[in-house]
């Protein structure tokens, strides 16, 4: 609900602060009071284009600041995503330069103007002869007629969640199947390389670790190849002179035993030449070098480069080989089960196809239902309006699939007898628009005591009686929700929970356009005033008495 309306500098509005209520607000003036300027300093706070001309003459800027009281979920769920703070409250502010720059805030949060229209939309809804902010639009009648047969056709809301769900389980089959078939499209020219690739790892057959085994195993053969070269070399050193090392060895100590005398003057050197032949002999045998087996040296070289050669290949470490066979395994599996899986998926979207179209029957067949029970309560309230000869019907066809159900909705109207049905927005206007609006809010009316409703000069062209059905009706609006009306009808007038007179006053050179709500004695007088122009008499005084509600 609309609670407070601040304008500074707009047009012919100097500085004004308004108060609105819950029920049904009215506003009322003589003509060029600046009735007009309200609804234009209004629409500028809730994103509507801005016109420079707005600024008031010899000031910089203009600014209106709109406050609301309650939010329905579809505003408050654009406040969250635009990470803005709701407590209950919600204040739309917007400036105006003389340059023509507009700034937008909401509860004192910078957003774009378009956020400020998303949010604006939602919270106010301005009907008038020429402005509409919601029904006019065709993608709003298929919400609005099942908001109307939620409340007036037995099952629907069920019927609609069935819809909802069954669709969801719909799509969700679709896009698992589009899935599988997108995957067997991408990868099916990959069978045979991978068919190849797993032949070639299977037949490795790569353990973790192995690849460091094989190193190792090759660096020590590599080192006793080298080493068994060495000790040839110790070994034939022993045998150099025809002689082995020892022999020659034992000949010296053989030798040196010739000498004369007792003892031998050599004997100490003759027992350790004799020592050292025993030594060298058995140095010699112990340092024979081993055969090397250049078959095993071989094998594991082609084995340690074929491991580390298919790691290259498949980009991983060897010791992630073993992992990676796995993986193209199961891809490969994958592939090769795929008629199945596609088998089973595309019986799953034929089975929730099928929910779907039966769930979507059946919201059509009670769409039809509200769509009749919407026509008769409408047509019910249109001839006390003055549009006896108007008609109202609900086109109801086919559209592509949604989780709304598989319909489109058009509310078609038309005026006089003998005339073709046309789109609500082409068929009505002006004053019948504003009165058909009217209807169509009263019988549609969804009881959101958070949404504001405006109208324009509703009573355009008629008085009376018709002006009373009108104020009944925004009487009846304005009961669950807040209407706020311009009126020169004193009928209308008289139902208002809250009157408001706009004024216009002139001082020297200076003109401004003031706003302030009237009760008691003076409401009377402003009712009695419409009736009887400038002059009021005291038969307008006691008209209006009688019209003013309660």
């Amino acid at each position: 609900m609309l609670t407070h309306l601040i304008i500074s500098n707009i047009v012919l509005i100097d500085k004004l602060n308004l108060n609105f209520g819950s029920g049904l607000n009215i506003l009322t003036g003589e003509t060029g009071a600046g009735k007009s300027i309200l609804l234009d300093a209004l629409s500028l706070a809730l994103g509507a284009r801005s016109d420079v001309g707005l600024v008031r003459h010899g000031t910089d800027s203009a600014a209106v600041t709109a406050e609301f009281d309650s939010c329905p979920a579809n505003a408050v769920a654009i406040l969250n995503e635009a990470g803005i703070e709701y407590d209950d409250t919600i204040i739309l502010r917007r400036t105006l330069g003389v340059d023509g720059k507009s700034r937008a805030w909401i509860n004192d949060v910078p957003v774009s103007i378009r956020t400020l229209k998303s949010v604006g939309d939602l919270l106010l809804e301005i009907h008038g002869q020429f402005a509409n902010h919601a029904l006019l639009d065709p993608t709003t009648h298929r919400t609005a007629l099942d908001n109307f047969a939620t409340k007036n056709i037995d099952g629907f809301a069920r019927i609609l969640a069935d819809v909802n769900k069954t669709y969801n389980d719909y799509h969700s089959a679709t896009k698992e199947l589009q899935n599988v078939q997108d995957f067997l499209n991408k990868n099916a020219a990959e069978q045979e390389y991978l068919e190849h690739n797993i032949a070639e790892l299977r037949a490795l057959n790569v353990r973790p670790g192995e690849e460091s085994e094989l190193a190792d195993r090759r660096a020590d053969m590599i080192n006793a190849e080298k080493n068994a070269a060495v000790l040839a070399d110790a070994v034939a050193a022993f045998g150099r002179g025809g002689d082995t090392l020892d022999s020659q060895i034992f000949n010296v100590a053989h030798i040196l035993e010739r000498v004369r005398g007792e003892p031998n003057p050599y004997s100490e050197q003759i027992d350790a030449l004799y020592n050292a032949a025993e030594t060298v002999a058995r140095v010699a045998e112990q340092i024979a070098p081993s055969e090397i087996d250049t078959d095993t040296v071989d094998s594991i070289e082609e084995r340690l480069f074929a491991i580390r050669a298919a790691a290259r290949k498949h980009h991983v470490s060897a010791d992630d080989l073993p992992q990676k066979l796995s993986e193209m395994e199961s891809q490969l599996n994958t592939i090769t089960n795929s008629d199945d899986e596609l088998k089973r998926l595309t019986a799953v979207v034929a089975t929730t196809r099928k929910a779907y179209n039966a769930a979507a029957k059946l919201l059509s067949e009670k769409r039809v239902c509200a769509a009749t029970e919407l026509r008769t309560r409408l047509l019910a309230e249109l001839p006390d309006l003055k549009l006896k000869d108007a008609d109202f019907n609900v086109e109801i066809t086919s559209r592509e699939p949604s989780a709304a159900g598989a319909d489109d909705v058009l509310f078609m109207i038309k005026t006089n007898p003998g005339m073709p049905f046309a789109p609500l927005h082409r068929a009505a206007s002006g004053g019948e628009l504003a009165r058909l609006m009217l209807a169509m809010r009263v019988v549609l009316a969804d009881g959101d005591a958070s949404h504001t409703f405006v109208f324009d000069e509703v009573d355009t062209g008629i008085s009376g009686a018709t002006a009373s059905a009108v104020g009944n009706r925004l009487d009846r609006l304005a009961h669950d929700s807040q209407a706020i009306v311009i009126t020169h009808s004193a009928q209308v007038a008289g139902f208002a929970d809250h009157h408001f007179k706009i004024e216009k006053t002139t001082n020297g050179e200076t003109t401004v356009t003031n706003v302030r709500e009237i009760s008691g004695d003076e409401r009377v007088g402003e009712i009695a005033r419409i009736i009887s122009g400038a002059e009021i008499t005291p038969e307008s005084i006691a008209t209006a008495r009688t019209l003013i509600k309660g």
